[in-house]
């Protein structure tokens, strides 16, 4: 199952979040549910890259592990570009994870 983990500031913000593990919806190379989790994901960090030109944190490792953190201390005009992409992601997580929630799990986390 893949778990991603969605960590907000006490104000709601996204700060970081965290994607790992396998759908195993099916064999490697045509699992859609992985497949889908990973575009969405690395597609929103390249966004944040690309149209803000910000950097954030990010870690990646075995198991299809992803973490992203967002840095403190940007422009407010900044930040709600990023967290519009970062909202836009998790729309998009949760609209897997209403059909595939057997494969794909969602966490938030203060």
């Amino acid at each position: 199952m893949i778990q991603t983990t969605i960590y907000r500031t006490e104000s709601g913000r996204v700060q970081s979040f965290t994607i790992s593990g396998h759908a195993l919806f099916a064999n490697k190379g045509n699992d859609i549910v992985c497949a889908g989790a990973s575009a969405i994901t690395f597609g929103a960090v390249n966004s944040i890259i690309a149209l803000t030109g910000v950097e954030p944190e990010i870690e990646q490792g075995a198991d299809g592990f992803l973490r992203c953190v967002i840095p403190d201390n940007l422009p407010e005009d900044v930040q709600e570009k990023i967290q519009l992409l970062l909202e836009g992601m998790i729309v998009s997580l949760q609209t897997i994870e209403r059909d595939y929630g057997k494969y794909i799990k969602i966490t938030f986390k203060k």
